[in-house]
């Protein structure tokens, strides 16, 4: 990499200006990927943290499976229960309400309303459970938000609840999740205008998921593939998942279109270099170094910012810090740079010795 290195040295200020490029690229696309995971952990961790092998919704008669209008009726529960290869199924409801605590005023909150029975402990919604029907689980979230801690008193659609225990962190629909027992959300969801009955199944065990789903007029599936039936989660992801793509294929195209004409600027060069013996090869290889040292100081940089920015964003927003949101976005940027960077190779394939002699002069 002889010349490479010599360009990167004589050129700095062109290459320092590419390199500030992708640095800037890379910090959009990391806050975003960032923002994308904290905005889908708050939209569906309380669904991933739901108890039982698949959860079963109902399937209305036009349109998707949704789980704001999915309603399980105790036909369909019995159903489940005697269908061959069902070790358990639990009746869970879902609604959304307003709850005041101690630190806020009366229904300044919103809050996700979650009536899942004490036997369902073992995951993190389940964990929540509380013990009677006079009290209620908070996820850290709605404590937080409520102002409140175990032994406190919360007050939802006009009814007094004493708070068993603060538990992990769940969220639905970017609301914080206030885990009741399935006589009392049953109870507040008829208060709030919904029938009181259970919006969707943890089922458990290995049964023909298909055929019982058909039988009954519902569907199964995974906690993972049950997210499309979350309308948030699907535009929302939809959305910034498209701003993402085309921050990459950005990458891709300002890399490519300046290591193009940066490599016809230098035409002759590379041809004298063939007239005196260097091989395609190594001209190939030179050039995607040089590309690569330019991206790895640009995306290494703009990591770094990245990381930085989420460190000192603290709870201000729901933003998702790992290796999903940083090292795989600055691995996809470095593969699309060096794609974008190829493009240019076709010159310096193609470069002519006599051109360098001024045959063609």
């Amino acid at each position: 990499m002889f010349v490479a290195w010599r360009d990167l040295r004589y050129a700095r200020g062109r290459f320092v200006l590419i390199g500030s490029v992708v640095g800037l690229i890379t910090l959009l696309v990391g806050f975003l990927a960032g923002l994308t995971g904290g905005l889908a952990g708050q939209n569906v961790s309380a669904v991933l943290g739901l108890p039982g092998d698949r959860l079963v919704l109902q399937q209305p008669s036009s349109g998707s499976v949704s789980f704001s209008e999915s309603t399980i009726s105790p036909d369909i529960v019995d159903e489940w229960r005697s269908a061959p290869g069902v070790t358990a199924v639990t009746p869970i409801g879902i609604a959304q309400g307003r709850a005041s605590g101690p630190g806020v005023d009366a229904g300044a909150v919103g809050v996700a309303l979650v009536g899942i029975p004490s036997d369902a402990r073992g995951s993190t919604v389940g964990d929540l459970a509380p013990g009677g029907d006079g009290s209620i689980g908070l996820s850290s979230g709605a404590a937080a938000a409520l102002g409140a801690s175990a032994g406190d008193t919360v007050s939802i659609a006009g009814i007094d609840f004493r708070v068993d225990d603060v538990g992990g962190d769940a969220w639905y629909s970017h609301t914080p999740v206030v885990a009741l027992s399935p006589t009392a959300w049953a109870e507040l969801d008829q208060r709030l205008g919904g029938a009181g009955e259970p919006t969707v199944l943890a089922v458990s065990g290995s049964p023909a998921w298909d055929s019982v789903a058909a039988s009954t007029g519902t569907v199964a599936e995974t906690p993972l593939g049950s997210l499309s039936a979350l309308e948030t989660f699907r535009s929302e992801i939809g959305s910034l998942g498209l701003m993402i793509v085309m921050l990459l294929g950005i990458s891709a195209l300002v890399v490519g279109a300046f290591f193009t004409v940066w490599t016809l600027q230098r035409t002759s060069d590379l041809a004298v270099l063939k007239a005196l013996g260097a091989s395609t090869r190594s001209l190939v290889r030179d050039a995607l170094g040089q590309a690569l040292v330019v991206l790895i100081a640009g995306i290494g940089v703009g990591t770094a910012v990245v990381v930085g920015l989420a460190s000192l964003l603290g709870d201000a927003l729901p933003f998702l810090l790992s290796p999903l949101t940083t090292i795989v976005p600055a691995v996809l940027l470095a593969l699309l740079g060096l794609a974008g960077a190829a493009v240019a190779l076709r010159t310096v394939t193609s470069a002519d010795p006599l051109t360098a002699l001024g045959s063609t002069r």
